[in-house]
């Protein structure tokens, strides 16, 4: 038994093992980076968050698959792209996760055993708990390695950024008025103002690299569990979504479809519900990282496509373009909200995104490239959308589309498929997380992983039966958790981390954010409970 171990974790075993002139190099890069990096760290030089834990203190196991999961949504740039410097995102990204042993099999354990045990000794200096630290805190496979060129940063960050929200931005003009386009603005200046907090935030000490090492060098364990919690459950709701969506658009192309079967009467939307995640299910049970992230690429593809159809229908064929429309709507602003805040929910990527950079300085720039790009998009396709369909804008453009027209098939059928791109990538994070509380090794084999991925997959569809709402399901994520990941978190964290750099400024804007944050997460949470009610 004891030989097993050490042939499944001897990889992971490697990744401590250093020289004593590759401890002196780390430490002199740790250096460099104090005198080179941000106002965050150049005023004060802290050590490692990790060396901070008392001697006797062995720091959290989870998540500890993090950092691997969430590196799936960074490697979606096919290996193609002749245009990109350097080594393809795909191959370089999980370069990372090459290891003599076939560590992405259902069968492997994503925490082992003597890794934790090998925490709780105290020998190690803090310049080579920094190195290590994303042997601790994430999954093992993942040494540190920034690969990706600037070119392939920009398109991972819109790749996060440009999603299924953009469906939806025609039907949040029509509840909120011509005047909440601002709205849709100055969320998104302030989200890219929190994605350069979270930046500064990683700098802060070396060894941090997830959202969750951000909430625990903030706030301790509690934090690394809360923030934990609060993205797994983001990334959990989006299945959700992408359920009602798949479901929705598959209703409208076979409205008089039903079913009976033992008594039980199922309509169009019920039983195209079933059926997708009948489809859906077997991608759930990939392991392979680079496979599902070759597959989420199409998601993007998809986007463009459904844009392309929405434009071709108003210009070309019969729709046409038709201004009307009040200026503001008070009572349905909160739904607005909701909305357009769902739209720049990316904010758990971004530190994956950043670490993985060839050079992260240029990190402010990779934000405000794709932050443009995902506005601009959004306001097109809401305005076109909405001088298209006018009061009659449904809660995802697609469905307005003439059902006699081929580009309105062609629309529908994409969007169709978009969860099938999307929906692995997305609902594999959460498995991850859970499978991290099997107790022992008995539990962690191939039957349990499919176990574990196939429940979490039909309670997204009891849950889709029960709210069929993507618009008012959209509105309370974005208002709920997305104002807390996207806006209060990010503010928070860095004003605990940087309590005695701060300037007033710095701190006048957080807590202009937070306050924000949170009166938006009350109205609309309330609005879109109320909506569903």
């Amino acid at each position: 038994m004891g030989m097993k171990l050490d042939e499944e974790f001897g990889a992971d075993r490697v990744l401590q093992i250093e020289t004593d002139d590759e401890e002196n190099e780390a430490h002199d890069t740790v250096n460099e980076d104090d005198d080179t990096g941000s106002d965050l760290t150049s005023h004060s030089p802290q050590a490692p968050f990790h060396s901070q834990l008392g001697p006797h203190d062995s720091p959290p196991a989870w998540p500890q698959s993090y950092r691997k999961s969430m590196d799936m949504f960074t490697g979606v740039t096919p290996p193609s792209l002749s245009f990109l410097r350097g080594s393809s995102l795909l191959s370089s990204a999980y370069m990372r996760c090459q290891t003599p042993t076939p560590q992405h099999s259902l069968c492997k354990p994503l925490i082992s055993s003597p890794s934790l045990d090998r925490e709780e000794v105290p020998t190690l200096n803090p310049s080579k708990l920094s190195i290590v630290s994303s042997a601790r805190f994430s999954a093992p496979e993942l040494p540190p390695s920034q690969q990706c060129s600037y070119t392939q940063s920009v398109l991972n960050a819109i790749n996060a950024l440009c999603g299924i929200g953009i469906l939806s931005t025609p039907y949040a003009l029509k509840e909120g008025g011509w005047c909440s386009l601002f709205l849709l603005l100055l969320f998104g200046v302030i989200t890219f103002y929190t994605g350069i907090l979270l930046k500064k935030c990683l700098e802060s000490s070396p060894g941090i690299e997830t959202y969750p090492d951000i909430g625990q060098a903030a706030f301790g364990l509690l934090g690394r569990v809360f923030i934990a919690i609060a993205l797994y459950a983001e990334l959990y709701s989006s299945c959700i979504e992408y359920l009602i969506m798949m479901s929705d658009n598959l209703g409208a192309l076979f409205p008089n479809s039903h079913m009976e079967f033992a008594g039980i009467h199922l309509d169009s939307y019920q039983m195209c519900a079933i059926i997708s995640t009948l489809v859906i299910l077997p991608t759930v049970w990939l392991r392979n990282l680079s496979l599902l992230s070759i597959i989420s690429a199409g998601g993007v593809i998809a986007l463009i496509l459904v844009v392309i159809c929405l434009l071709w229908v108003g210009a070309i064929n019969e729709v046409g373009f038709h201004p009307s429309g009040t200026a503001l709507n008070i009572a349905k602003l909160p739904v607005t909200i909701g909305l357009y805040s769902f739209c720049y929910g990316s904010h758990s990527v971004f530190p994956n995104i950043y670490s993985s950079m060839k050079e992260p300085s240029r990190f402010p720039s990779v934000l405000l490239t794709s932050f443009s790009i995902a506005f601009f998009s959004y306001l097109g396709v809401a305005v076109c959308g909405f001088l298209m369909f006018g009061e009659n804008t449904n809660q995802q453009f697609t469905l307005n589309l003439p059902a006699k027209l081929v580009t309105s098939k062609v629309a529908a059928w994409t969007v169709v498929i978009t969860p099938l791109t999307k929906y692995a990538i997305t609902i594999t994070p959460v498995a991850f997380g859970i499978e991290e509380f099997l107790p022992s090794p008995q539990f962690r084999t191939y039957a349990v992983s499919i176990l574990i991925r196939t429940l979490l997959v039909f309670s997204t569809l009891v849950i889709s039966l029960s709210v069929p709402y993507f618009g008012s399901v959209m509105s309370l994520i974005g208002s709920s958790l997305v104002m807390l990941v996207s806006l209060i978190l990010p503010c928070a964290c860095y004003i605990k981390l940087s309590k005695d750099r701060i300037t007033r400024f710095q701190l006048a804007a957080c807590s202009f954010i937070i306050v924000v944050g949170l009166v938006s997460a009350v109205i609309g949470t309330y609005s879109a409970l109320t909506s569903m009610a």
